[in-house]
């Protein structure tokens, strides 16, 4: 693997960075494995808060800024969407529980800056599901995807209703009703998170998952990921919430010991592992170890699954691609599916996947 073509990058991402010692190659490549990354917005603006935007040469700091301009904008129109999900809600009772970007830019939170986010992810109790649904179709949300074996795939065996797209302003919502889907070998209780989240001052009806749970649902989110296009971004989202929240006083204990309440141990040991191993993220000592049960604890499971994730985990982009790179990231994208669903699903569901895509498109 190519460790020294990604360095660069992964100075800029951390907490000190320095854009002054990039040459222009270096800085070209950076670029293009940010962008694939979609980190680039955040580069910028770790560069411009740690005042060291005049240290990028003229050529990147246009690319930089370009990217931020988009990331604030987004970050404009979120609120704006939240707003209007929040009052479409208001019948139902119901507050917005926001996930992921929505929720760390609400919050405004370290793992905001620069964060891009093309949607909204919203958590709300299963057994509210129709209401919730009902209340957003006549605020003018509608599925985007009409067809009848994603619509049942979806309402069935996810963990989210199949998309919904504003028909006037053509924003994404995703609504949950759980972390990951109910085929899932873990189950994390929906009621227990929402219980502890948090309301937004100043923001009604507006709420943001706890501190831990935040963490847990972002590696949660990852680990259970069969696409890993944006895998990097998870681990820099990953990386920035740890890198905050370890300020809070009893953080580290109250993560340990909320993901075995649940039965999230595995991800969180895969999230602290790799935060450790690609962003240097400060873990303490025995943190990972004290997982380290719930996943096994032999070296060959260890070598094997460093092998792929550390391979995945990254931009996708050539320059930090090897020979065993795309078979990494296809048994990634089975395990991925095997996580969310038996056997006796996956396979036909795999299988019509497939046909599906050798099939020409209808045109309309």
């Amino acid at each position: 693997m190519h460790d020294d073509a990604m360095q660069p990058l992964l100075n800029l991402l951390g907490p000190a960075p320095q854009p002054q010692r990039l040459s222009l190659a270096q800085w070209d490549l950076v670029v293009r494995q940010a962008r694939r990354a979609n980190v680039l917005a955040r580069i910028a603006s770790l560069v411009q808060a740690r005042c060291a935007w005049h240290a990028v040469a003229p050529a990147p700091r246009q690319h930089l800024a370009s990217a931020l301009a988009l990331a604030t904008r987004q970050q404009r129109e979120l609120r704006f969407e939240v707003a209007q999900i929040a009052r479409a809600l208001q019948p139902t009772g119901l507050p917005v529980v926001l996930l992921k970007g929505g929720a760390y830019t609400l919050a405004g939170l370290q793992a905001s800056m620069g964060r891009m986010v093309s949607d909204v992810d919203i958590l709300v109790p299963r057994e509210r599901l129709a209401d919730v649904e009902t209340a957003l179709m006549m605020a003018g949300w509608v599925h985007a995807d009409h067809d009848a074996y994603n619509q049942h795939y979806y309402r069935t065996w996810m963990h989210e209703l199949p998309p919904m797209r504003h028909l006037h302003r053509g924003t994404v919502l995703d609504v949950h009703h759980a972390l990951v889907p109910g085929t899932a070998r873990a189950r994390p209780s929906t009621q227990r998170l929402l219980q502890a989240a948090k309301a937004l001052p100043g923001q009604a009806g507006v709420c943001v998952l706890a501190p831990v749970d935040m963490v847990l649902h972002s590696a949660a989110h990852l680990f259970h990921e069969s696409d890993f296009t944006h895998g990097f971004r998870g681990v820099v989202d990953i990386d920035a919430l740890m890198r905050e929240f370890a300020s809070v006083p009893g953080f580290w204990s109250d993560l340990l010991e909320r993901a075995a309440a649940l039965s999230l141990q595995w991800p969180l040991h895969h999230a602290l592992r790799y935060a450790q191993a690609i962003m240097q993220t400060p873990v303490p000592s025995g943190a990972v170890a004290a997982l380290a049960p719930s996943v096994g604890q032999q070296a060959l499971q260890h070598r094997l699954r460093d092998a792929l994730y550390l391979r995945t985990l990254r931009p996708d982009h050539a320059s930090t691609a090897d020979a065993w790179t795309p078979l990494a990231r296809g048994l990634l994208y089975l395990y991925g599916h095997h996580l969310r669903m038996p056997l006796h699903l996956l396979v036909p569901h795999l299988g019509r996947k497939a046909l599906r895509g050798l099939l020409p498109k209808e045109k309309t």
